[in-house]
């Protein structure tokens, strides 16, 4: 199989996600055989809820429609590299794959603060690669929130 990456569909969500008025993060979940499951951008300002992370949401509607709560051979599209809570909740699904766009040395879990893959008690780490369409990323980042400075 040809690898082709998922990452504008998930940096579409980041944008839906800064229209909304959410931080622009966008995540995407991809099956086995390249289709993709789940789609979701930032919603913890819409539904009140600080777990609302596009990754939680795209993992949790992949498990919905896989019927079961672990995802092994998926591969997770987001576009900031997650935070510790989703660096375990990906861990948790056994996601074999991560690509992400923009690093986040000021949150982030996985090459930057908690690094919760490099952890003994980490009981998966999925295959890491960076810097996908990283510059498209932080640039939305960059943007919405300098508009929220402004």
């Amino acid at each position: 199989m040809v690898f082709r990456s998922h990452m504008e569909v998930a940096l579409a969500e980041a944008r839906a996600a800064a229209a909304r008025g959410e931080v622009p993060v966008g995540a995407v979940v991809v099956d086995p055989a390249g289709r993709i499951v789940a789609q979701a951008g930032n919603r913890v300002r819409e539904l009140s809820d600080p777990t609302a992370h596009a990754e939680i949401l795209a993992i949790r509607a992949a498990c919905a429609a896989a019927g079961f709560e672990r995802l092994g051979g998926h591969d997770l599209y987001v576009t900031l590299e997650p935070c510790p809570m989703c660096a375990a909740a990906i861990s948790f699904a056994r996601i074999g794959r991560l690509y992400y766009g923009a690093q986040d040395p000021k949150s982030g879990g996985v090459a930057h603060g908690a690094r919760v893959f490099a952890h003994p008690q980490c009981h998966h780490v999925p295959d890491v690669y960076d810097a996908i369409a990283a510059p498209e990323a932080e640039a939305l980042l960059r943007d919405f929130f300098a508009a929220r400075r402004g």
